[in-house]
């Protein structure tokens, strides 16, 4: 019943054995990116006439949360006992509980979507995920064009409850797939940006505009097109044997360490406002309370100029160029690999003293 499902993904086992989807993050919070997100609500206004009454607005979408507990609610004793775990599931002295783990499929093979799941609960799980986008473009982000890929469908994917949505508990809503693992969590998890660790990524080269995710690297250029050569050469770290990928990558470093890369703190105004239209453009793909909460805890723990950008190389990687980026900082990672496909981790939450 435990046992991760295991999709092929070509190039996805480290050398070391380590594989990149049962990757797990023992992480004690999340932050991430800084800027606003520019989603700005419409107001429908209905138009009244002496011909005809007003035409009624139409019904606001619930949030995630209420989907959740409506989701829940809507299970058999038997369904619950397929997609519902207890709130530390899989919790060691030494292992994160399974709710706050990456997963690259369904984390259990047996209980995917289409197995455990009605048709009508099955659109109701489609119906969270595009609750936690921020539209029909982040959700075409996340599902990767309606592929999933390597899933190839969302019934193939996995959607489990850990705790209880109704009344105040805690609980989480965790989905996973192929170059996927998202959740919501109602804040259940304190201090933590998108309810823990995150992982999503595509197929395609994330050079190629094919890759749903290319915006993100064209953002992360703009800003290495800006650098000085002075400025570049302090960029551009020697990647050690594969960290972006290796277990404890994306763990918050000790308060004081050094970051690799070059602080925010350093770079220009304009070059400054190039690392913003990143944060803007990786945070774009949620929903707009994610946004702000990430965006506050990265206030709280000291601001953009605490963090750092590193671009990383590969010893055969030609001069001038980089395989993946990284923005890290206090209670801030988020991983950036390009090349050959992407695939990012990301980990947001409080770890400096509260600010203000």
């Amino acid at each position: 019943m435990n046992e991760q499902n295991k999709i092929a993904c070509p190039e996805c086992e480290t050398p070391d054995g380590l594989g990149r989807r049962e990757f797990i993050l023992a992480a004690g919070g999340t932050v991430a990116t800084l800027a606003a997100l520019e989603a700005v609500p419409q107001i429908l206004k209905a138009q009244a006439t002496t011909v005809q009454p007003a035409a009624q607005a139409p019904r606001a979408a619930k949030p995630a949360e209420a989907l959740i507990r409506e989701l829940y609610q809507g299970l058999t004793a038997e369904q619950r006992q397929r997609v519902v775990y207890p709130w530390n599931h899989g919790a060691t002295a030494t292992a994160a509980p399974t709710r706050k783990r990456m997963y690259n499929a369904a984390i259990f093979s047996a209980h995917n979507i289409a197995a455990a799941y009605t048709p009508a609960q099955r659109e109701l799980n489609q119906r969270i995920l595009r609750a936690i986008g921020s539209g029909e473009e982040g959700y075409r982000q996340l599902s990767r064009g309606n592929t999933f890929d390597g899933s190839g469908a969302f019934d193939r994917c996995g959607a489990y409850i850990f705790g209880d949505p109704t009344g105040d508990n805690q609980f989480a809503w965790v989905f996973t797939g192929h170059h996927l693992t998202v959740r919501c969590d109602g804040n259940s998890e304190a201090n933590a940006g998108f309810g823990g660790p995150m992982y999503y990524g595509h197929s395609p080269d994330g050079m190629s505009a094919r890759n749903v995710f290319n915006f993100q690297t064209r953002s992360a250029i703009a800003v290495w097109d800006a650098l000085s050569e002075a400025q570049r050469r302090t960029a551009t770290i020697q990647m050690y044997p594969t960290p972006h990928e290796q277990e404890g990558s994306v763990r918050f470093r000790a308060l004081g360490q050094a970051y690799p890369g070059i602080a925010i703190r350093d770079l220009t105004a304009d070059q400054r406002r190039l690392v913003e239209q990143v944060m803007r453009d990786l945070l774009s793909p949620y929903r707009r309370e994610d946004g702000d909460e990430v965006m506050e805890l990265v206030r709280r723990n000291g601001g953009l100029d605490r963090l750092s950008l590193g671009f990383f190389k590969n010893a055969g990687t030609a001069a001038g160029s980089w395989d993946y980026w990284r923005i890290e900082g206090p209670g801030f990672v988020w991983n950036f690999r390009v090349l050959p496909h992407v695939h990012c981790f990301v980990n947001i939450g409080l770890q400096a003293p509260a600010r203000g």
